[in-house]
């Protein structure tokens, strides 16, 4: 049984939850959000929380609870506080700069390369080297730093390349004679 989805989602001041159906919208001070759960499982909103109810003889409701209630949570978390993802560039000549919704990457390559940021995510740039994303969807959020990443992951020998600001590379050494 999911313990995940026994703990109750609780709704902070200034944020807005409608229930429809299946579908929850919510509304904060950052953004709104809306998700459409699986059939399996319900939600019900009682004051300032929010509870999963489903079928505990049902496996498939089972494991559907414990990722409603994540997403109801993720929800709630991203329109009030919002999520933020810090990235870092290492290598020579790797910059960053963000002008508008497009992040200019220089990553060594023999042209920069252009990233177009979603709407709903905001990205900064403090210095050439660090990026800053910004939203209050989580999925997306992940998303777009996984992108990011994807256009020079990190090399195991000298280090270079986009990586997670708390991320640590296994390290290689190199070939001997």
């Amino acid at each position: 049984m999911s313990r995940i989805a026994k703990a109750p989602v609780i709704i902070p001041s200034g944020v807005n939850v409608k229930l429809d159906g299946n579908n929850l919208f919510v509304k904060g001070k950052i953004g709104e959000l809306s998700y459409d759960f699986n059939q399996s499982i319900s939600l019900t909103i009682d004051e300032n929380i929010i509870q999963v109810v489903w079928d505990k003889n049902d496996k498939k409701a089972t494991a559907q609870a414990g990722t409603a209630r994540a997403i109801a949570n993720n929800m709630v978390t991203g329109v009030s506080a919002g999520f933020e993802k810090k990235m870092t560039l290492i290598g020579v000549g790797y910059r960053a700069q963000a002008k508008g919704n497009v992040l200019s990457l220089s990553l060594g390559y023999s042209h920069p390369v252009d990233f177009n940021v979603p709407n709903g995510i905001s990205v900064e740039t403090p210095s050439q080297t660090e990026i800053v994303i910004k939203g209050s969807n989580k999925q997306l959020v992940g998303e777009v730093a996984a992108k990011i990443r994807a256009y020079r992951p990190p090399e195991p020998y000298k280090g270079k390349g986009v990586r997670y600001s708390d991320e640590h590379v296994a390290r290689k050494e190199a070939k001997k004679k």
